[in-house]
């Protein structure tokens, strides 16, 4: 039983990062919070595929010499997982950007702040 889970664990990692990144998406009123889900959603995912792409005893593809017959790596899902963590990066810093500006003209971060309790006064 237990040689079983520990075969397992990069999916039971992605189970527990897509279920907290849905609990925050559906429990919290914050943007901030939100926004954490989403990011621990694509985590999950991006462990998911690393994990997909790996394979007992193989090799890596650049190391082979000709005429192998070894199971080898598949590098694609590897190469689009560091694209989208770069994606996720760039878009991390994109949202905190736009979470500081909401919070400079609401006050607040949550999506319960009305425009009619802005302190500001609006625009």
């Amino acid at each position: 039983m237990m040689q079983f889970a520990a075969e397992r664990g990069p999916y039971y990692v992605f189970v527990v990062l897509m279920v907290l990144g849905v609990y925050l998406l559906l429990t919290h009123r914050s943007l901030l919070k939100n926004f954490v889900g989403l990011y621990l959603m694509q985590l999950g995912i991006v462990v998911f595929f690393i994990s997909i792409a790996v394979r007992v005893g193989g090799s890596i593809p650049v190391m082979l010499g000709e005429g192998h017959d070894v199971a080898v790596h598949n590098p694609v899902p590897h190469a689009l997982m560091v694209t989208a963590i770069v994606v996720s990066v760039a878009t991390l810093g994109v949202a905190i950007a736009i979470l500081l500006r909401i919070q400079k003209q609401q006050g607040s971060i949550d999506e319960d702040v009305d425009e009619a309790e802005d302190p500001e006064g609006g625009s």
